[in-house]
């Protein structure tokens, strides 16, 4: 192989073969893995620089990790992703190396795509991942026939434990033959292209005619391959503890039991675990505040600190514990193998609604963010089904909602238990029920909309169970948190900045106004200093340029319970929707000068009243109403955008947005006026 100054390497393999994981363990990217197929959902790219001792050469590699494909007949999007890097030399990705990632304890399966890599001539090696499998059973390979029968190098790996990487890279080093008959290779690119051009009209008479015949040939080829060089005389011991394990996991009644008992210990843990944490992180904030306020001498600055950033950044850090909890358990569920029983228990459930058990996966990977879930939908193959996917995930709560929520629970739910059971947990769990039977409702809906003639069907390969990797979820935990806390300060900086500024200003001729209103010797003996500030601060807040936009869209949120400052909020929360919280912070700090009193955010929604009624206004039934809003409504720009670029069209993305503020507004409207 000719020496260049990058060499570009494909890791190619099954779903759930451990591409991932090789791929993190070589290039130290830390890429999202998981127990189940269909992680990959797009191409990752990772340069690394890796030193020969013995040759005394370095070399820099860019490792690609191409999504999870059964053979080069694609049936997805992703699986075309796939196709289209390794046939099409001009691709800037194509690959000097293929290396063929293969799970032992299936190889038959496996070598299915290596030989059909291995036939389109580019320089292959084979990773046999996954071989402590192979060591606790009595299945062994022989890897010296295997190789000298598929004539490509082979190296055994467990890439979990990084054994068999430095054998990987020192591969990478040697030339790599590749010899390919000119005839076949033709014959089978040609079948390639044929099939992927229009891989789902008329489906199965291309299946007949083009591939059925392609794959007698080559597992007849990998028969006689196989042919003393695999020796199994049983059931590796992990694959039997997980078909007795499956008896209950995935039973049709107690699967569905066990799985709505773990996502009730989820969010009771949530509540429970992050109280403490949450409550020092929120004192730390306002002392903080306080701490700036007093310290800095009076101004613009000091008020665009201490009433501004600083509050609205505390909103947001607050939940840190709570998204950390959050991810460590989906973390450990994905490691562990027990998503993919998730899909195959829901999958006759979902079949009932125009979706299959592989939708579930993007929508329980919503509950964590919509945009990699939407992306995630790359796997169905169905076209329809991978349309109503995209179109109802958004609809789960993400972990965007998660503080939204905690906020407003916290602020109208008693702290009290409804028998062992926190009922803050209880309700937590309910809103992200309310969101999954509000995707498989529109999902019924677009059932009826949608037309189709493609066959659907369900295929998922159930992985063993395995003990989660304690360094893979406490990644997953730190990435997860500084993804929250840099995409979300980033924006809640911004936006305090800029609410500060229309919050803090407003007609100049309205503020010498309320000055001469409130500012008088009188009514300061009448009512007192304090209270006397404190109203001149609302009254500005009330008359400023933030107080006039909320004031503007007040009637049409006024039916929901919602009043002016809210109505800010939710237009703020657009951009993103934690950023509700901080706007609180920001405008409930701007509403009050009593800073050597200052109380938590919580407190002052408690405390704040109705100008319309007189009455508080963070009423149960506003909450709820509030709560019933954020659950359905489209607030994340992100989300949008990427809909569009899943559906190339902007389309679904307006009818996703028109439908959804719909629901939330419906929604809203019937819980205030009966529980008002």
């Amino acid at each position: 192989m000719e020496t260049k100054e990058i060499i570009s390497v494909a890791l190619v393999g099954n779903p759930n073969c451990g591409k991932s994981t090789l791929f993190n363990a070589i290039t130290g990217l830390n890429q999202k893995t998981g127990n189940f197929p269909g992680v990959t959902v797009e191409k990752k790219n990772g340069k690394v620089r890796i030193h020969d001792q013995q040759l005394q050469r370095k070399q820099t590699f860019n490792f690609i990790d191409l999504p999870g494909t059964y053979s080069l007949f694609p049936k997805s999007l992703d699986e075309a992703e796939t196709l289209k890097v390794l046939t099409e030399p001009n691709n800037p990705d194509f690959p000097d190396i293929v290396v063929t990632v293969a799970d032992a304890s299936n190889l038959k399966r496996s070598l299915l795509l290596c030989l059909q890599v291995k036939e389109l001539g580019l320089p292959a090696v084979l990773v046999l991942n996954m071989i402590d499998l192979l060591e606790r059973s009595n299945l062994s390979i022989d890897i010296v026939k295997l190789s000298k029968a598929l004539q490509i190098p082979i190296i055994e790996m467990n890439a979990r434990d990084k054994k068999g990487i430095s054998q990987l890279k020192k591969q990478l080093f040697e030339p790599i033959k590749s010899e390919i008959n000119g005839t076949e290779y033709n014959a089978f690119l040609n079948s390639i292209n044929k099939y992927s051009q229009n891989p789902q009209i008329d489906e199965e008479k291309q299946a007949n005619l083009i591939q059925e015949k392609e794959m007698l040939r080559l597992y007849s080829l990998i028969d006689d391959v196989l042919s003393g060089a695999l020796i199994q005389a049983k059931q590796t011991n992990a694959l039997n503890l997980s078909l007795r394990l499956d008896k209950f996991f995935t039973h049709p009644f107690w699967g569905f039991i066990i799985f709505l008992g773990i996502l009730f210990f989820i969010f009771q843990s949530i509540f429970s675990w992050s109280e403490k944490p949450m409550e020092w992180i929120d004192l730390l904030f306002s002392l903080t505040s306080d701490w700036i306020n007093s310290s800095l001498p009076d101004g613009a600055f000091n008020d665009l600190l201490s009433k501004g950033i600083i509050p609205g950044l505390g909103g947001i850090m607050m939940f840190i514990p709570q998204i950390a909890i959050l991810f460590a358990f989906i973390a450990v569920l994905e490691d562990t193998g027990y998503m993919a029983r998730v899909s195959y228990i829901m999958d006759r459930l979902m079949r009932g609604f125009g979706i299959n058990g592989k939708s579930i996966i993007p929508l329980i990977s919503g509950v964590a963010c919509a945009v990699p879930a939407i992306m995630s939908a790359r796997t169905i193959k169905n076209q329809k089904e991978r349309l109503i996917t995209i179109f109802v995930t958004p609809l789960m709560s993400c972990s965007a909602r998660l503080p939204v929520y905690t906020l407003l629970i916290s602020a109208a739910v008693p702290d009290q238990n409804l028998g062992p059971f926190n009922i803050k947990g209880v309700l937590l769990m309910a809103l992200y029920l309310i969101g999954f039977l509000a995707a498989i409702g529109t999902a019924l809906i677009l059932k009826w909309i949608i037309k189709s003639k493609e066959k659907s069907y369900f295929i998922m390969e159930l992985p063993v169970y395995r003990k989660p990797q304690w360094g893979v979820v406490a990644f997953t935990m730190y990435d997860k948190v500084k993804v929250f806390v840099m995409n979300a300060g980033k924006i809640i900086v911004a936006i305090s900045v800029i609410l500060w500024l229309l919050s803090s200003y407003g007609p100049t001729h309205k503020f010498e106004e309320i000055e001469l209103k409130y500012n008088n010797t009188a009514y300061f003996e009448q009512v007192g200093k304090e209270q006397a500030e404190n109203k001149l601060a609302s009254e500005k807040l009330r008359n400023s340029y933030a107080g006039i936009m909320g004031r503007t869209i007040e009637p049409a949120i006024a039916p929901l319970g919602f009043d002016w400052k809210i109505g800010i909020a939710l237009v703020t929360s657009f951009a993103a929707r934690e950023v509700f919280v901080g706007t609180m912070a920001t405008m409930y700090s701007a509403g009050s000068d009593s800073d050597e009193n200052s109380v938590s955010l919580k407190a002052s929604l408690q405390k704040d009243i109705n100008e319309s009624t007189g009455k508080p206004l963070f009423t149960l039934a506003t909450v709820i109403s509030l709560i019933l809003f954020y659950a359905f409504a489209m607030q994340c720009m992100s989300t949008i955008a990427v809909v569009y670029r899943e559906t190339g069209s902007w389309k679904w993305p307006v009818i996703q947005f028109i439908y959804m503020t719909a629901l939330a507004w419906l929604a809203a409207f019937i819980a205030y006026n009966l529980l008002k």
